[in-house]
């Protein structure tokens, strides 16, 4: 009798194990640990990712697998354009990339609620270009992109912030 091999790792649950949901004062800590672990992204205070999780729940996402948050959105809808969704920060577990999980959330995340999404991008964040372009293609839309914040509004060591305006979204 021959063993039979898995080839999913156990420590990474599949896509269909990982629940979108709105997220908790409690998954702040988590959401925080998961962009310090990135080390790609800006930091925010933990605070920071606690009060996100109380204010702007209703705009953002978490996803959650057996072992608790694996991945989120903050975002929030601009003010000025409420039909436009502002992502400010999309970040996977490490065990969890590479299987389209921010893809499926930002979906989740914008539903048939906004008629835009709105995120800004650094020249050499290829993976968040990519994303971004999956996305809008997904949805149908136009990807729109501009300068928008230059590295004179920065400390020392920051790039310019190109903004990506997905849109109009089709189904």
């Amino acid at each position: 009798m021959s063993a039979k091999l898995s080839l999913r790792q156990p420590d990474r649950a599949s896509l269909m194990d990982v629940s979108l949901e709105t997220p908790r004062l409690t998954d702040g800590r988590e959401m925080w640990r998961i962009a310090r672990d990135a080390k790609s992204l800006d930091l925010n205070s933990p605070y920071f990712y606690v009060m996100w999780c109380r204010d702007f729940a209703t705009t953002s996402v978490v996803a959650r697998s057996a072992d608790g948050v694996c991945g989120y959105i903050t975002g929030f809808a601009r003010p000025e354009y409420p039909d436009t969704l502002f992502v400010w920060q999309t970040a996977v577990d490490a065990a969890q990339r590479g299987q389209g999980l921010a893809r499926r959330m930002l979906h989740h995340l914008a539903g048939n609620r906004y008629r835009f999404v709105e995120a800004t991008v650094t020249p050499d964040n290829i993976e968040s270009d990519r994303f971004l372009s999956a996305f809008a293609r997904d949805r149908k839309a136009e990807v729109h992109r501009s300068p928008l914040l230059g590295p004179e509004l920065f400390p020392v060591g920051h790039e310019p912030e190109t903004l990506y305006r997905i849109g109009p979204l089709g189904a």
